[in-house]
């Protein structure tokens, strides 16, 4: 499946009070490139008939990210079935390639008026292959 990046540059109020990047952060980053994959292939009006929702998120924290350092957040989609996507995110420097963290995370497909969940439809999994 395709891949999708987003830079990324942390802010001060990102790292907390050990000097880290704060875990709501890492979780922010997952949703934000999620989000940008999404509406890149998709169109930005697809929100009035598709919604995701997160179903579950998993993050693994190898390296810290330093003050003043810039990372990329690249995410794919690795499976869509049914109503389910699972899709991965790697954060990491781009300067020596150093995998920062990475991620897990599980989505349901809603239609956006019932707020119901929605089979994932053949031409949207298309989006992601190309």
């Amino acid at each position: 499946m395709s891949k999708f990046q987003l830079n990324i540059n942390p802010k001060s109020t990102d790292f907390d009070e050990l000097g880290h990047i704060n875990n709501v952060v890492y979780l922010q980053w997952v949703q934000d490139v999620a989000e940008a994959h999404w509406k890149n292939i998709s169109g930005t009006d697809d929100d009035q008939i598709n919604l995701w929702v997160a179903l579950r998120h998993e993050i693994d924290y190898k390296k810290e990210i330093k003050p003043n350092e810039k990372v990329v957040a690249e995410t794919w989609v690795a499976s869509m079935e049914g109503v389910k996507s699972e899709r991965m995110t790697r954060i990491f420097n781009p300067d020596n390639n150093q995998t920062k963290a990475e991620a897990r995370t599980f989505w349901c497909l809603l239609d956006a008026k019932t707020k119901r969940p929605k089979r994932i439809p053949e031409d949207m999994k298309r989006l992601y292959e190309s």
